[in-house]
């Protein structure tokens, strides 16, 4: 299966997806970007501890604190946050990293399908939806 099969597979049997880094405000590409997801039937779960929620849900301040199972981790920090990120998701066992455009992060990438985990990095998930599930 190519990486494009792959990621058109994610987002059809993905339907949770927490959003590490999802801001409260409707300016900034996170949450531009989680609306419209949401918007497709996704599960959002904001991931933040400066918020109290986003898009009408709770959000929590680690991924460690999310009560539900996760499909999509989808990271939205600057690059030297990610390994922290793919410690905790690897400790959940989530399936799925995604690293959006711009958040690339070679060694904690390569822990994380070390560790079993499919990852998608320097992609934006909503452009990658558009993309593969029209």
């Amino acid at each position: 299966m190519s990486g494009a099969e792959k990621i058109a597979e994610l987002l059809k049997s993905g339907k949770t997806i927490a959003v590490v880094g999802l801001s409260d405000n409707p300016a900034r590409t996170s949450y531009r970007v989680s609306a419209y997801m949401q918007s497709q039937g996704y599960r959002i779960i904001p991931v933040n501890p400066a918020i109290s929620e986003a898009l009408g849900e709770k959000a929590y301040p680690t991924l460690s604190d999310v009560p539900e199972k996760i499909d999509i981790v989808n990271i939205f920090r600057q690059p030297e946050y990610v390994p922290e990120v793919v410690e905790e998701a690897i400790r959940l066992k989530v399936p799925a990293i995604w690293m959006q455009e711009g958040v690339v992060h070679e060694e904690a990438a390569e822990k994380a399908r070390q560790a079993g985990i499919f990852v998608v990095m320097d992609r934006c998930i909503l452009k990658e939806h558009g993309r593969h599930c029209r």
